[in-house]
């Protein structure tokens, strides 16, 4: 299952930025690291430079208003400058930073997006964490990290993207297969509990969401498989949990949609 706002009266961890964290860059790129315990939630926030989040070692989700993306190690959420979001380990994470100065980062998408964290770059980012954020630019840390911008700018996006709606009836809809991606109802026999006919709602979908409601649940299903694959979940499992006839079903979808097997995806071959 995606990860979800805590219920009210939750022992979850949420944590606010740190003070100094929203202070003005004194370079232009930067690399801090932090040990997220389990279940640890940094509350809404934005920044004035953008962000790449990634965790060496556990799973991050992010989630903005626009959506939720979850992502494993040898991923990462690119965040541009100004944009409220959140940021959530379910099970911990050893996560690493990347702050940058917004004119440093054109080029980048306008919009959150997940990239392609290459082996050197994992190694960059970890080693940059510990370097001092007055680095001389023109020396051998600034040259580091104009290669990791370099490496940022190649990366390949992946499409792990889960567009939320604002319509409320579209809503009850995805919230229901959020909380149980495994649900295999129609979109006729779902439509009861959105107030609205199958009909409105499919064009919903496609108006507000630019996908159908089918591409929608499989996009669903297949967010939600990553944190459990990560976290070294049988295939098996994992395909039937999530509605799928037979684990070959699902595997065939995972790779139409990220050109490789689970097993290839997560073993970084």
């Amino acid at each position: 299952m995606i990860p979800e706002d805590p219920p009210a009266g939750s022992d979850v961890p949420l944590v606010s930025l740190p003070q100094d964290s929203q202070h003005a860059m004194a370079r232009p790129v930067r690399v801090r690291a932090s040990d997220m315990r389990p279940g640890r939630r940094v509350l809404p926030h934005s920044h004035e430079w953008c962000q790449l989040a990634y965790a060496s070692e556990g799973v991050l989700a992010v989630y903005t208003s626009q959506g939720s993306w979850v992502v494993p190690p040898e991923r990462a959420v690119w965040i541009p400058a100004r944009t409220d979001h959140e940021v959530y380990a379910p099970h911990g994470a050893k996560f690493r930073s990347l702050h940058l100065d917004t004119d440093f980062a054109r080029g980048m998408p306008e919009s959150c997006c997940v990239l392609t964290v290459s082996t050197l770059l994992k190694e960059l980012l970890i080693h940059a964490a510990s370097i001092r954020e007055d680095y001389d630019t023109e020396g051998e840390d600034g040259r580091l990290m104009q290669v990791i911008m370099d490496q940022i700018l190649a990366a390949p996006t992946v499409p792990l993207h889960l567009p939320m709606p604002q319509d409320a009836r579209l809503r009850r809809i995805t919230e229901a297969l959020v909380e149980n991606p495994g649900d295999n109802r129609s979109l006729e026999e779902m439509a009861g509990i959105s107030g609205a006919s199958s009909r409105t709602l499919a064009r919903l979908f496609t108006k507000e969401l630019g996908v159908t409601f089918r591409q929608w649940r499989q996009q669903c299903r297949l967010m939600a498989s990553m944190e459990r694959l990560a976290l070294g979940e049988p295939v098996t499992n994992v395909a039937l949990d999530l509605g799928y006839d037979s684990p070959s079903a699902f595997i065939a979808m995972f790779k139409r949609t990220l050109g490789k097997p689970p097993t290839a995806y997560f073993g970084g071959k």
